[in-house]
């Protein structure tokens, strides 16, 4: 069984451009070669012209010649006149000749006598002429120039150099010629092959149809992933960064090109970004999200960058927030449901005993006191979901041993909330005040006293403990007010402006996200939030969301409308 042949990998990239380009120079150097050798030729045809021409008219000119040509044996004296000045120029031949074309000289004597072999007409009207004819040297670029002696023709000049001697001189000049073509080419190949392999290195050897593919997968995944993906270079500026991440940082899309610092982002945020080491599933805070950041420094090339991946933590944070809140029922019901269990028990051994008054009075006045709670809440919040967590909260901060209270003025009608403030953001702002709250008046008071029985009297105006939580909810006048206030130790006013900040906690690290949600949730809705000293003496943190909803009044109260 024979193996199927394996298909044969395209050239890379960097290696078809090489091949092109040796081609290239290797062309342009013929090109070059080729001009330079029909350029010498030529000019060696001049040069030959005018070196015969300018010993033709200065042999034509001369006087002894023209005393020559008068005596009856001219060739006695104008032969070795002729072959000095043959000699001394370098010519291949001097023929001086009668006009009817007879020579009196010629470098092979035999030959003087004979009928000289060329044209002569235009001589013997007074031109001077070059041409190429074959001779008894063979073929030669000669000159024919009149001989004259008062204003009478009286002979006739030819100088000539052989086609074989200018041939060889261009053959001389084309050995260096080729050298230097040579040269050049060899020179041309080496830049192209250093050039070509740092190309290979960067291109990694893919040739040009898996860059373009390459190209084709990185922009399709770029804009596929959910995470935010953005690429920094060595100057920390934006230099990739896809739809996900755009939309996490609230940038346009002009945001490539520009510096983390320029981008008008949290100031936490903006240090991650631009710090120098990893970063590992850091929380931070924009306008209105809650994003993980995880950056990783790039180590190699000419420049240092950075790679960032952010991903949406907002809703799972909420979602974190509500199984807390969640978590936080169960207990309270647990922990009632141990209490009433205890009371059950002191009901029934009452009634073993015989004391049946007693028993009644004792379980008609837990009764009430249990009942009151959920009267006053439900009374006053009609919102399902506050009311759902003020009754929670309670049952929460009396396990702590602090008495949450709802304010006598608190007051939310049914339909008193419009549609678009969503319920989340309620418990994220109200849930996190009333806990940092009930944090704040337990602490302030060592905790829960072992020994004493948790009652649910707070929010029903009854029996009142040192550690209270006064909580205040009321719709009116376009707006929504929650107020949040506790008998903890404050806030120093030194840290007010930065208590909404997140990493920022009395508690230690790993917390202070709670208030920086708050403040998040209540921008998103365009409220305010602020932070004052309160009655008890501890912190005061106070919420505004405007009600009103475009084409139609903000609901109003019981108050407003009586």
């Amino acid at each position: 069984m024979r193996l199927p042949r394996p298909r044969t990998r395209p050239r890379s990239l960097a290696g078809q451009l090489f091949a092109m380009q040796v081609v290239l120079v290797a062309a342009v150097v013929a090109g070059c070669a080729f001009f330079a050798y029909v350029s010498g030729s030529e000019q060696a045809k001049e040069t030959a012209a005018r070196q015969v021409r300018a010993a033709a008219l200065a042999i034509a000119d001369s006087p002894s010649v023209r005393e020559a040509i008068r005596t009856p044996d001219p060739s006695a004296v104008l032969q070795p006149y002729a072959e000095k000045v043959r000699r001394d120029t370098g010519i291949a031949f001097v023929t001086i000749m009668s006009p009817q074309r007879v020579r009196w000289t010629h470098p092979d004597s035999q030959r003087i006598g004979e009928e000289f072999l060329g044209h002569t007409a235009r001589a013997l009207r007074g031109e001077t002429f070059s041409e190429t004819y074959t001779g008894t040297l063979g073929p030669s670029i000669r000159v024919v120039t009149p001989v004259r002696d008062g204003g009478r023709i009286t002979g006739l000049v030819s100088a000539g150099i052989t086609v074989e001697r200018v041939s060889s001189q261009v053959r001389a000049q084309l050995g260096a010629l080729g050298l230097a073509a040579g040269g050049a080419l060899a020179l041309g190949g080496i830049g192209t092959y250093v050039i070509n392999a740092r190309l290979r290195r960067h291109t990694h050897g893919m040739n040009a149809a898996e860059l373009s593919r390459l190209h084709d997968y990185h922009q399709a995944t770029l804009h596929a992933v959910r995470e935010g993906l953005l690429m920094l270079d060595g100057r920390r500026r934006i230099a990739l960064i896809n739809d996900a991440g755009r939309e996490l940082l609230g940038l346009g899309p002009g945001a490539v090109g520009r510096r983390v610092a320029e981008l008008d982002l949290p100031a936490p945020l903006t240090g991650a970004l631009l710090a120098s080491e990893e970063r590992v599933d850091e929380l931070h805070l924009t306008a209105d999200r809650v994003i993980v950041v995880n950056t990783r420094p790039v180590v190699g090339g000419e420049q240092r960058g950075t790679v960032v991946t952010l991903r949406d933590h907002t809703e799972l944070q909420a979602l974190s927030g509500e199984l807390d809140s969640e978590r936080g029922f169960t207990q309270a019901l647990r922990s009632q449901a141990h209490e009433a269990a205890n009371r059950l028990h002191t009901v029934v051994s009452l009634i073993e005993l015989g004391r049946a008054e007693e028993a009644v009075g004792f379980a008609t006045a837990e009764l009430e006191l249990a009942q009151a709670l959920t009267d006053r809440v439900v009374d006053a919040v009609a919102e399902p979901v506050l009311a759902a967590l003020l009754l929670g909260k309670a049952a929460q901060a009396n396990e702590r041993g602090v008495e949450l209270v709802l304010a006598e003025d608190s007051l939310i009608d049914d339909g008193a909330l419009p549609t678009t403030l969503p319920p989340r953001d309620l418990v994220t702002i109200l849930g996190n005040l009333i806990d940092n709250a009930v944090d704040a008046a337990s602490e302030a008071t060592g905790g829960p006293d072992p020994g004493a029985v948790p009652t649910q009297r707070g929010a029903g105006g009854g029996r009142s403990t040192r550690a209270r939580v006064t909580v205040t909810a009321l719709a009116g006048e376009g707006e929504l007010l929650l107020r949040v206030a506790d008998t903890g130790a404050g806030i120093d006013p030194r840290d007010a402006a930065e208590v909404f900040d997140r990493g920022w906690s009395t508690h230690g690290t790993g917390r202070g996200i709670g208030l920086a949600l708050v403040q998040q949730a209540v921008r998103r809705n365009g409220g305010t939030v602020t932070l004052d000293g309160g009655p008890d003496g501890g912190a005061r943190f106070t919420v505004r969301l405007p009600l009103a909803v475009a084409g139609r009044p903000a609901h109003t109260t019981k108050e407003a409308t009586a």
